[in-house]
């Protein structure tokens, strides 16, 4: 599961190998720490990141044309309007939603971090993106 959730982060079997092998690492000397939560969400939670960690080790600044140049319109009124109706759901579909839409992880993941069922977490996504939606085109 570490495997599949850091391949389909990054893309590249190799590197998605070694991340799951680091995890794993950091897993065994963190044992101790470990407070007897699920195992998978833990473990995913490391892995996590270690997908972070390499991003950031691995990031190189390339500057930006400007977006004007290309006729892309200015998208910060949008950011704004999507974190204010993100904002105005209650916490439970908030979290939902950042950890498939944001985090990328899977319904499986998202099931095994949570303690939940794969449709149980279904409806509930379903059940958020509904409310993200009325919210959000309440603003509009």
């Amino acid at each position: 599961m570490v495997r599949g959730y850091l391949l389909r982060r990054i893309h590249d079997p190799h590197l998605a190998e070694d991340l799951a092998q680091e995890t794993f690492v950091k897993a065994t000397r963190a044992l101790l720490g470990w407070r007897g939560e699920s195992p998978v969400a833990w473990l995913l939670s490391i892995a996590r990141n270690v997908f972070i960690d390499h991003m950031r080790r691995s990031r190189r600044e390339v500057p930006l044309p400007n977006p004007e140049e290309f006729g892309v319109p200015e998208l910060v009124g949008d950011a704004v309007a999507v974190r204010d109706a993100l904002a105005r759901l209650p916490e439970r579909q908030r979290r939902l939603l950042a950890l498939v839409y944001l985090d990328g992880f899977s319904l499986a993941e998202t099931a095994a971090m949570t303690g939940q069922s794969v449709s149980a977490i279904k409806t509930a996504l379903w059940r958020a993106r509904a409310a993200f939606a009325k919210s959000y085109g309440a603003d509009r």
